[in-house]
């Protein structure tokens, strides 16, 4: 869990969505657009378990996916 809190947490640096998170088939997607977000922020997110969700301009995680 301690990893997704800091995920969460650099995630909210670029925005605050009033849907922020959307689940699917052990897909866990976050409505940060990417292209947004700093290469060193996005090389944390590696680390974390979040990679870009090159669909939606967001990252995904299947560590988190199962909702």
């Amino acid at each position: 869990m301690e990893n997704l809190i800091k995920a969460l947490q650099i995630l909210l640096k670029y925005g605050n969505p009033t849907y922020p998170t959307h689940c699917e088939h052990d897909v866990m997607r976050v409505n940060i657009r990417y292209s947004e977000v700093s290469n060193e922020d996005k090389k944390t997110l590696d680390g974390l378990g979040f990679d870009e969700d090159t669909e939606n301009d967001g990252f995904k995680s299947y560590t988190f996916g199962s909702c």
